[in-house]
């Protein structure tokens, strides 16, 4: 069966008209014939979606019980039984309520997928789990329900919805969205115009994002290899140099300059070792480009300018940054430079511009890691002056200066031969030796035009020419390799020392210095094995790059490590003289992972001793606070039932109120044990709904005495999103402990305030107060802080309130009383902070 099409409208912010274009669009596609079926739409008694909903047929609803409430919610298999061809599902970032088939309600828009049956949905863009650091910072609200940010890029169409800032508060305030009495919390609150105008520019960017990788997949799969301009993109080509930082800040002013600007660095190395660039520098130019909004990459090539050339038109790049070369007017001698040949073969539909800096025309350094080594085109050049400039002078003597004498010849051939021992080394100077001694021995050594000599002292002089001209090479070759030598042996000590410093300040993570070894030694990807015996198959431990080798017999490069594991390289065979920095990057590799291991097991035995210290410290109150309780009762129950007192009316009642009060106690305290234990395995799961803050307190207040509190609960306070059971439960007991400290005759102050985007509640008390070295201790489990007045309790309650409020999203801390005493602030986030929640209103036109 073919998997069903997933079509999204993505909402710039809420109350934009999600639901309204969806359900526009499936009434489109009734009157064309197609069977739409609305498996999930939340309406909010808002007019304008109800009268949408008319003329569409809508599946079944489940309901769940939870906590003495009915919830609906979708009904995944009625869906599947119709079995439509479109399901309408609102809200993709739903979560279910505990008990439904699935957790989210992007899993159950899966299951209807798999069933061949398309699915149109709705989502905020706040709800996506990679942009929910993004959406806090700027409205400071943390989203709780999010949705996997893949599996809206795997929809097969999405639709932006939005709309200005101005005319969605205009809709606000006209009373579209929200009910009028909580229009100007909104308005002032989430609904901001900063908010806002913040949200659909995320939006816009999202959507912009997948748009481009939708022109990237069409443009390989037709094989255009033509630059469409459809954004700026500029590429900057780094060279490991100091200029690399100039070169990137010019970049990001020139991506400024357009809307949707991005920012590629790009370092392209050789494929013969290790990379020419210091790995400090790069490391430093890494962070700049990724803090200034872009992104690195590490290019392998043999030919820079090719290489940079087909990574800017592999990523569609419109301009590409280069700084001014570093090389000397004499060095133009051996080639344009990168600059100009990048320029010169770019092509008229890519911009390349070059920036001066201070290090322009200052000569170049050698390189940290290649050193002195010879490359390809100088050994090519050495050749051609060792092997072709002999022939060349011979010509020129013979035909224009045929009387300068053999001995200015021979200078000149020496001359020859000490260029070519200079570009190419010893190989190139002893061949243009051989060939010089031939040449002046056939055309400038009597008799001429034969290799005899008749003259003895023309023999010494061709052979000192000869000792001269392979002492001179020798001496360049040994200074070549030494200056090579000791570049590399720097480059390795730095590389070394950077890794070294990192791993001892544990800055370093094992995926972390894998990339780092793959962008050192230009490979495709790399891998840490390990196995536990000799005949064990090969597990990876982590690994960075596409394909990673599974065993050591798959890899170009293996660097064992102990008997067990190895590191495993892809992309090249490196040479013999890499091995050794490499097998350093292997064993500390196996050090990172021991780290964090030990981290982890450190982490599981804190747990562990957590865990035991809690069992201690409960075997401890079962054996006597929960006891005092039962001893009560027992002695209650016992007096009623002896045969040897009578008792009266008053004393009949008084026993009957101290087993009741003794099992109230008893329950109290079993319920802070079972929550206390539910939080510490995990399993309070919070159900967030829209709440006044003046219908829980209340409840709260049910366990202590009705004149030992004082109430002061606005009902202008705007409305809140939390669990109200959680919530009830965290409020009971601060208030309970408040009163088992306050003096006698001292009420309790519970009064709450709307602060910006929070509201709090403060419960105030008159008693002992508790030192600032005491606060944080006070919400510990089985901590008490002094004796209890009244020797109740096992010290569950503050952590147990603390423990609900995190889970609801809230905040629980200890603030003096001024004047004596403590107070408890619990602080909450308002509704509009969760706003994104509700359905959206429909409107008139959406784009």
């Amino acid at each position: 069966m073919a998997r069903g099409k997933l079509r999204i409208y993505l909402g710039a912010a809420p109350g934009v008209g999600k639901t309204y274009a969806m359900l526009s669009e499936a009434h489109r596609r009734i009157e064309r014939g197609t069977d739409c079926v609305i498996a999930f739409v939340e309406h909010h008694h808002r007019p304008r979606t109800e009268v949408m909903l008319h003329g569409l047929e809508q599946a079944h609803r489940k309901e769940i019980e939870y906590r003495d409430t009915v919830f609906t919610e979708m009904d995944v298999d009625a869906v599947l039984q119709r079995a439509p061809k479109v399901a309408l599902v609102d809200e993709l970032a739903h979560t279910n309520v505990p008990g439904s088939r699935n957790i989210k309600r992007w899993q159950d828009v899966e299951e209807l997928l798999a069933a061949g049956i398309d699915v149109i949905s709705t989502v905020n863009i706040q709800h996506l789990e990679s942009l929910g650091d993004v959406v806090e910072s700027i409205t400071g609200v943390r989203q709780r329900e999010t949705v996997p940010d893949e599996v809206v890029r795997r929809a097969d169409q999405i639709e932006l919805v939005d709309m200005s800032p101005e005319a969605l508060r205009r809709r606000m305030a006209h009373g579209n969205i929200y009910k009028p009495d909580k229009v100007d919390a909104a308005l002032s609150n989430y609904f901001r115009p900063g908010n806002l105008t913040a949200l659909r520019e995320l939006a816009l960017l999202w959507v912009a994002d997948r748009v481009d990788a939708y022109l990237t997949e069409y443009r390989s799969e037709h094989r255009v290899s033509a630059i469409w301009g459809s954004r700026e993109r500029i590429v900057v080509g780094l060279t490991g140099g100091p200029e690399g930082r100039t070169l990137i800040r010019r970049a990001a002013r020139l991506a400024e300059k357009g809307a949707g600007g991005e920012v590629l660095a790009v370092y392209i190395s050789r494929s013969d070792g290790l990379t020419a660039a210091s790995p400090k520098e790069l490391a430093v130019q890494r962070t700049l480009v990724e803090d200034l909004g872009g992104t690195f990459h590490q290019v392998v090539g043999e030919n820079i300018p090719a290489a940079l050339l087909d990574f800017a038109r592999g990523v569609n790049a419109t301009q590409i940054v280069l700084g001014v070369s570093r090389r000397r007017t004499w060095q133009y001698v051996f080639g344009p430079g990168v600059g100009a040949t990048v320029a010169r073969e770019s092509g008229p539909d890519l911009d390349v511009h070059l920036i001066t800096h201070d290090e322009a025309g200052k000569g170049r350094r050698l390189p940290v890691a290649r050193g002195a080594r010879l490359g390809r085109s100088r050994v090519i050049w050495g050749w051609l002056v060792g092997v072709v400039g002999p022939a060349l002078f011979t010509w020129l003597l013979n035909s224009a200066f045929p009387d300068v004498g053999l001995a200015n010849d021979m200078l000149l051939f020496l001359t020859l031969t000490v260029a070519a021992a200079l570009l190419g080394g010893l190989f190139p100077a002893l061949a243009s030796a051989v060939v010089g001694s031939l040449l002046l021995n056939w055309f400038f050594t009597s008799p001429v035009h034969t290799l005899t000599i008749a003259d003895p002292k023309n023999i010494v002089a061709i052979a000192i020419f000869v000792g001269v001209a392979v002492s001179v090479a020798s001496v360049v070759d040994i200074a070549a390799r030494r200056t090579h030598q000791t570049a590399r042996l720097r480059a390795e000590s730095e590389i070394l020392s950077f890794l070294a410093g990192n791993i001892l300040r544990g800055e370093t993570t094992l995926v972390a210095l894998l990339e780092r070894v793959r962008e050192t030694f230009g490979m495709e990807s790399v891998a840490l094995l390990e196995r536990t015996g000799e005949t064990d198959s090969w597990t990876c431990a982590g690994s960075v790059g596409p394909r990673p080798a599974k065993s050591p017999e798959e890899a170009d490069v293996d660097v064992p490590v102990g008997d067990h594991m190895a590191l495993s390289l892809r992309g090249r065979v490196l040479p013999a003289a890499d091995r050794r920095v490499l097998a350093a990057f292997a064993a500390q590799a196996v050090v990172v992972l021991d780290r964090q291991r030990l981290r982890r097991e450190a982490d599981r035995a804190k747990e562990l001793a957590e865990g035991n210290r809690i069992r201690t410290a409960l075997l401890a109150a079962v054996s006597h606070d929960l006891r005092t309780p039962l001893a009560g009762i027992k002695a209650a129950v016992s007096s009623l039932r002896s045969d040897d007192v009578e008792w009266s009316e008053e004393d009949h009642a008084e026993l009957l109120e101290a087993i009741e009060e003794g099992a109230d106690r008893l329950d109290h305290l079993v319920g802070n044990l079972l929550d206390m234990s539910r939080l510490q395995t995990g399993t309070v799961t919070p159900v967030i709904r829209e709440t006044d803050l003046d219908e829980v307190v209340p409840m709260a207040l049910g366990g202590v005495a009705e004149d030992s509190v004082e109430l002061d609960i606005p009902e202008t306070l705007p409305m809140v999103h939390i669990d109200l059971g959680l919530l009830e439960r965290a409020v009971a007991n601060i208030v309970e402990n408040a009163v088992k400290y306050s003096p006698p005759g001292e009420k309790v102050l519970v009064s709450a305030s709307a602060i910006a985007d929070r509201v709090e509640v403060r419960v105030v008390d008159r008693g002992p107060g508790v030192p600032d070295d005491a606060k944080s201790r006070i919400f510990e489990p089985f901590q008490r802080y002094g004796d209890s007045p009244r020797g109740a309790g096992v010290g569950l309650g503050l952590a147990v309130a603390r423990g609900f409020t995190e889970a609801i999203g809230g905040t629980l801390d200890a603030e003096d009383t001024p004047g004596g005493g403590l107070t408890m602030v619990l602080a909450v986030r308002t509704a509009q902070e969760r706003c994104s929640e509700q359905p959206d209103l429909p409107v008139a036109a959406t784009s």
